[in-house]
């Protein structure tokens, strides 16, 4: 193809990608439909963005899948009149040009659909953030990035502890604009001092100082039958938990941390235990989420006789940037100049999600000098044979079909680094290349957004408790 006809092809699917930002924003503020292509949410993106996301199709699918494909779905889509879903327009694309026996798009849609039929409209959860930290700033960033319509999860306040700098506003709206790991916020955010709030993208979140959850009263703020999300892990147990539910206005309380004497959700995995009556929850921690859904498709698939788990994790805040006392071993040594062998629980807290591992696993971490993104290896004894292509095979699937498509993501780059894991919306990812397999033995490595893919999983706990959950079409296998 000469130089003329590739750019002019590019700038067609440029014009229609175009074409499509105006109609993803309609689905999603009217419609209250989430739209993405193969697993990458395309609502609130740029053009580049989305023509990104289908080229992702070559990797997966092995066949080209362009804007081309996609629009006729999402536009058909929008004429049905359809609401409350999650449309993935690149598997609906695919599987229309693979399964459409003589039927056109319509028709095709229409018996693909047939069980996205219209919600009734639901006043949205309100939502506080306890804690603004690294975790509490990411989940504030997904949390107003999903307001659509205001039907689902709505942020209305965090809770902070009394600053000493006369402007404690604008540092808190400033940390929330930039990151240095993360990029800048995709928005606008203003200080309103007279309302001691911040207002990002049109949401005005309240900024409450507070020394204690029980002295807080969330009614005087408006905000009602609240879940509140504990980001500060200072509290980890039902007893210090439950001083959240004591507040006015507090239902029910999600701890982002490895809990204690409660339930420890991986969502994908166990969320099935999660019961109307539950108010205490904990989403477990980053490395237990990343592991957890890997293990259940091999669990499944093989069987798990036994294994380790080391984890080559991102340093955190909890260790010093210069040799100081820590009351934790080794951790008091600088932690942007030391690999640092450290103990994690995760390894036997998989069992709390997942109980036919419990036992079978031993687990350490090394702390790196790498600000974000861990890697989990997992070196197995299986109860039946493999290799490498079946193992990557059954992974795939679970990837790119499977009941834990948004826990699980795929990568067969020869060149991938942990940098470009930054930003991942999955649990874990698969590193496909790297994958050791011979009879019943296996080593697997997957790589992990330790702060971003834990707050994806933390914001699907809380929809599911929130029962604002979109139904995926198409839907898993």
């Amino acid at each position: 193809m000469s130089q003329e006809k590739v750019f002019a092809d590019w700038k067609e699917r440029e014009a229609k990608a175009e074409a499509m930002v105006p109609l993803i924003g309609g689905l999603y503020r009217d419609n209250n439909i989430e739209s993405s292509v193969f697993g990458r949410l395309i609502i609130k993106r740029s053009v580049i963005d989305i023509l990104k996301a289908h080229r992702f199709a070559r990797q997966v699918e092995d066949q080209e899948v362009t804007v081309h494909d996609t629009y006729p779905v999402l536009a058909s889509v929008q004429a049905m009149g359809i609401k409350n879903a999650h449309i993935d327009a690149g598997k609906l694309a695919v599987k229309f040009r693979e399964e459409a026996n003589g039927r056109d798009l319509e028709a095709f849609l229409k018996d693909e659909l047939a069980e996205a039929v219209e919600g009734t409209e639901r006043e949205g959860t309100d939502i506080v953030l306890y804690g603004f930290g690294r975790i509490g700033r990411l989940l504030a960033r997904l949390l107003i990035e999903r307001t659509g319509g205001g039907q689902a999860l709505r942020l209305r306040a965090i809770v902070v502890r009394k600053g000493n700098a006369a402007n404690d506003l604008e540092k808190r709206a400033s940390l929330l604009r930039r990151d240095s790991v993360h990029g800048s916020f995709k928005g606008t955010i203003q200080v309103d001092e007279e309302n001691h709030a911040l207002i990002a993208n049109g949401n005005m979140i309240k900024v409450i100082t507070a020394d204690a959850p029980d002295t807080i009263d969330y009614t005087a703020y408006g905000i009602n039958n609240a879940i509140v999300i504990d980001n500060t892990g200072k509290w980890r147990d039902e007893d210090g938990l439950s001083l959240h539910t004591r507040a006015k206005g507090v239902s029910r309380v999600v701890l982002t941390a490895p809990g204690k004497g409660i339930k420890n959700i991986v969502m994908g995995v166990n969320d099935g235990d999660i019961a109307a009556d539950d108010k205490i929850l904990s989403a477990a921690s980053c490395t237990t989420n990343a592991i957890t859904p890997v293990l259940k498709v091999l669990s499944d698939t093989y069987g798990v006789e036994n294994g380790h788990v080391e984890t080559v994790h991102a340093y955190t805040n909890d260790q010093n940037l210069i040799d100081n006392y820590h009351k934790g071993d080794r951790r008091g040594r600088a932690a942007g100049l030391n690999m640092v062998l450290t103990e994690t629980g995760a390894a036997k807290a998989v069992s709390k999600a997942l109980p036919e591992m419990e036992g079978k696993l031993t687990g350490n971490a090394i702390r790196v000098p790498t600000p974000n993104v861990s890697m989990a290896i997992l070196n197995l004894n299986l109860g039946s044979a493999t290799n490498k292509d079946e193992l990557n095979a059954t992974l795939r699937e679970a990837a790119l079909h499977g009941v834990l498509q948004k826990q699980i993501d795929y990568s067969n780059s020869p060149e991938a680094v942990s940098s470009d894991f930054v930003g991942s919306r999955a649990a874990g990812v698969v590193d496909a290349l790297a994958t050791i397999a011979d009879d019943k033995r296996c080593v697997l490595y997957v790589w992990y957004d330790n702060e971003f893919g834990y707050s994806c999983q933390v914001i699907r706990m809380v929809q599911k408790m929130a029962a604002c959950t979109l139904p995926a079409f198409p839907s898993a296998k």
